[in-house]
């Protein structure tokens, strides 16, 4: 094997479909079937794989050679011969995630087993679609790549994940950058010289959720991401639901009010024009204006804006038209989750983003509004939760993703 990025690498185009090419491919799959269940025996394998004992031997034997699998020794059994136990040398290969987030950027590397190794926040940025901010991007991914201290070549994929409408297929934004020729997957590729996969963040964060958190054993998911914005991520069968273009999960855009407030999309009466975390920053400055009595007038007098963090923070110390602006999105907010559960017949939703940290004062009127207006069969069999992850998720998601698509899962 001359080297990783190579071994990985697909080979549909190639002229050689020899004994190498096909032994490559039955790696690849030893790897995959590892990092999907675990540790096993050369046994497991070979009934798994369908492979014969001595090319799953020799094959398992060369992955060990390379310092990709390690022989863990014997397997405990009651009785009998002791089978050898193989599981995954984590330090051989690794991948990062990078989450472009509206006011931060949030890089990571993982291993084989998704543990994260190293992890680096940046609070000086802010998204803009403008030809200078994608140099931004490039060049602090870059700067990352080059200074996480892991060998650039054991690095074989970059994730990275961004607001708005998102196709992983084409490796375009269809909400920032869009006037450049060249994709911003493309471009990254090329300036850090390794594999991309451009992904929406919800639904990179709607995939760590169900791979890390507690919805794990579950099938079919729900996740609501409230944060600044509003949007879904689908688990279907176990898998992210993309749709036909790749841009499921539009939930905040549904035209759910009979208002004139014009969204960030160009409609009018979308979701996100009354829930969303910027509906309710608006809304606070409005009432402060206006003469409301509020915790927050001081620092609004001062900056003239207000935060949705700071919102949930005067919440928690009893200020009530903070505690009434948030009840209220997510009285809103439950009933259109309503229409999801509906529809999907999901076993869990879970609600994040920056809404999370609200606790109960979003979570029992978005609970109260769905059973309100969902059918009583349907709601009775799901499970609501707020997520526990922090705000890495994304990055983390992402950071999966690529792993799974370069090595097959």
């Amino acid at each position: 094997m001359t080297s990783l990025t190579e071994f990985f690498n697909n080979h549909e185009d190639d002229a050689l479909k020899g004994i190498s090419h096909k032994n490559n491919i039955i790696k690849r799959s030893i790897i995959a079937y590892m990092a999907v269940n675990g540790e096993c025996t050369l046994s497991e394998l070979t009934k798994e794989l369908h492979i014969s004992v001595p090319t799953m031997t020799k094959l398992v034997q060369e992955l060990v050679d390379e310092d990709i699998v390690t022989n863990l020794g014997k397997e405990e059994t009651p009785g009998g011969r002791r089978p050898n136990v193989f599981g995954l040398a984590c330090s051989a290969i690794y991948f990062a995630g990078v989450s472009v987030g509206r006011d931060n950027m949030i890089f990571l590397i993982t291993d084989l087993q998704n543990n994260i190794i190293k992890e680096e926040v940046l609070n000086t940025f802010e998204l803009l679609d403008r030809p200078q901010c994608m140099e931004h991007i490039c060049s602090h991914i870059e700067n990352f790549i080059s200074n996480c201290g892991i060998d650039r070549g054991k690095i074989l994929g970059l994730g990275v994940c961004m607001t708005g409408r998102v196709n992983p297929d084409t490796g375009r934004s269809y909400k920032y950058f869009t006037t450049s020729e060249q994709s911003l997957r493309d471009i990254l590729e090329e300036r850090v010289g390794i594999r991309v996969l451009l992904e929406n963040d919800t639904r990179a964060r709607c995939y760590a959720e169900y791979t890390c958190g507690k919805s794990k054993n579950e099938s079919d998911v729900l996740y609501l991401h409230m944060g600044r914005g509003v949007a879904i991520g689908i688990v279907v069968d176990g898998h992210l639901y993309y749709g036909k273009s790749g841009f499921a999960g539009e939930f905040g855009h549904i035209p759910f009010f009979d208002n004139e407030i014009i969204c960030s999309c160009g409609k009018k009466g979308c979701l996100e024009t009354e829930v969303s975390g910027i509906a309710i920053e608006e809304k606070m400055c409005q009432l402060i204006r206006s003469g409301v009595n509020t915790i927050l007038k001081e620092q609004y007098d001062q900056q003239k804006t207000i935060h949705i963090d700071d919102i949930i923070t005067a919440a928690k110390n009893d200020d009530n038209l903070s505690i009434e602006l948030i009840e209220e999105a997510g009285e809103k907010v439950g009933k259109a989750v309503a229409f999801l559960i509906n529809t999907f017949n999901p076993e869990t939703v879970i609600v994040g983003g920056n809404m999370a940290a609200a606790g109960d004062y979003i979570m029992l009127p978005l609970k109260s509004a769905t059973n309100k207006y969902s059918l009583n069969l349907v709601y009775k069999d799901t499970k609501f939760r707020l997520s526990k992850m922090s705000e890495n998720a994304s990055a983390w998601g992402v950071a999966m993703l690529i792993r799974n698509k370069v090595i097959g899962i």
